[in-house]
């Protein structure tokens, strides 16, 4: 006799075609996270990224497709005035540094290069988490989508809200799972869950049903 499996809700699992080790193509559109402190947070949704002057691999936008990689900063900072955003960037053309004195390691862009990237576990000694690392030129190459991490439920709702406004000039944003809806695609499906009756939206990554 078959056991009956009893569940309610979800958690939808990242597409592993490329994981966070996995080296980036060029023209492509990755998922990645940032993290600053909280005090920047609402400035750099509402006015986006500025460049860093200087760094690893010279001026740009550091970010990484590694989220725990993005949680560590602003360094030495704890936790609750810290926050991590999810973003969209779009590569552009990539190169790949992997070594110390690399000879490009802050000319890359100076080259036609739009995107520095860091592999896991490179040769660069100061990297010592072995975590993958990118630099970004161009700032408007980043999108935020969501806030990945805030350790105040509050902040995080009212955040998420900015998101949702800076986006809605662009496209509309779903409110149950805070997803932009591209031109020309209807908009989600809203139901409500057949065991708690909460609304969701099946884009959600995740529903989990409380007593």
């Amino acid at each position: 006799m078959a056991e009956t499996i009893t569940f309610s809700g979800w958690e939808a699992m990242e597409d592993r075609s490329l994981s966070a080790n996995d080296e980036p193509k060029s023209g492509g559109t990755y998922t990645m996270f940032h993290g600053t402190h909280l005090s920047h947070a609402k400035t750099i949704i509402s006015n986006g990224f500025q460049q860093s002057k200087d760094g690893l691999l010279g001026a740009g936008v550091y970010v990484s497709r590694n989220k725990d990689k993005a949680k560590c900063y602003p360094l030495k900072e704890d936790v609750k005035n810290k926050v991590v955003f999810k973003l969209k960037v779009d590569v552009g053309k990539v190169k790949k540094i992997d070594s110390d004195n690399h000879p490009m390691q802050k000319s890359w862009h100076q080259n036609g290069y739009d995107c520095a990237w860091v592999p896991p576990h490179s040769n660069i000694s100061s990297i010592k988490s072995g975590r993958e690392e990118d630099c970004v030129w161009d700032p408007k190459r980043i999108t935020i989508v969501d806030v990945a991490c805030c350790v105040d439920d509050n902040t995080r709702r009212e955040l998420r809200k900015l998101v949702q406004s800076r986006s809605s000039g662009q496209h509309d944003v779903c409110r149950q799972c805070h997803q932009a809806i591209p031109d020309g695609q209807r908009k989600h499906d809203i139901e409500r869950c057949w065991v708690c009756g909460k609304k969701v939206c099946p884009f959600q990554s995740k529903h989990v049903c409380k007593p």
